[in-house]
């Protein structure tokens, strides 16, 4: 565990940080350990709260939390400032949410997928789960077309579409991850949405 992150370790209370970011991460990328212990104890509640609102599994922040600042530490020293401190922690907690959100949901289309269908795909569509066997397994069988189509976009798409259909988050947030800027965003989903209606053309109407 890295020291000063847990459910017990939330520091930083009534504390001021006098150091700037750059100057801990400077002084971090010298060797100081103690300098990313600032780091977490000043942006950790910051994160304990981005990986809630993503993953929405309480059981899943501080695991995250712990890969997230530890994938941190580990890349430190190629961090350039080309952007501020905190967007590219940013960028690495919602890399890390993705990738655990993509695992859960691939893990979960095999045993329950109750909430999209081809009559209703929109993710933010929720349904009640039919009692037939038969509309379930239509209903199984479209989510993991879909999945399968997601996987099919490039790389950027995907990412980008992700963030703003399956977590929910505004474009704003998703520009300040990414380090893009707000246009991009919006062509990037308008492009996904595109992608995505193509590829699921032959399913729905088939």
């Amino acid at each position: 565990m890295l020291p000063g992150v847990g459910a017990g370790g939330l520091a930083g209370k009534g504390r001021t940080l006098a150091a700037t970011d750059e100057i801990l991460v400077s002084r971090c990328q010298g060797g100081e350990k103690k300098a990313f212990e600032l780091l977490i104890q000043k942006y950790q509640r910051r994160i304990f709260h981005l990986i809630y609102r993503i993953t929405q599994d309480s059981d899943a922040v501080e695991p995250l939390a712990q890969e997230v600042f530890l994938k941190a530490y580990r890349s430190i020293a190629s961090f350039q400032g080309n952007s501020q401190f905190y967007t590219w922690l940013y960028r690495i907690a919602v890399n890390t949410c993705l990738s655990h959100v993509k695992r859960n949901t691939f893990e979960e289309s095999h045993e329950d997928p109750q909430e999209i269908s081809p009559e209703n795909h929109h993710p933010d569509a929720r349904i009640v789960a039919p009692d037939s066997p038969e509309q379930q397994c239509i209903r199984k069988e479209f989510y993991q077309y879909l999945m399968a189509c997601l996987e099919q976009l490039p790389e950027e798409l995907h990412t980008t579409i992700v963030m703003r259909e399956f977590m929910g988050l505004n474009y704003e947030e998703i520009a300040e991850a990414l380090d893009i800027p707000l246009g991009t965003v919006r062509s990037r989903i308008y492009r996904a949405r595109a992608h995505l209606k193509d590829l699921l053309e032959p399913y729905l109407s088939a």
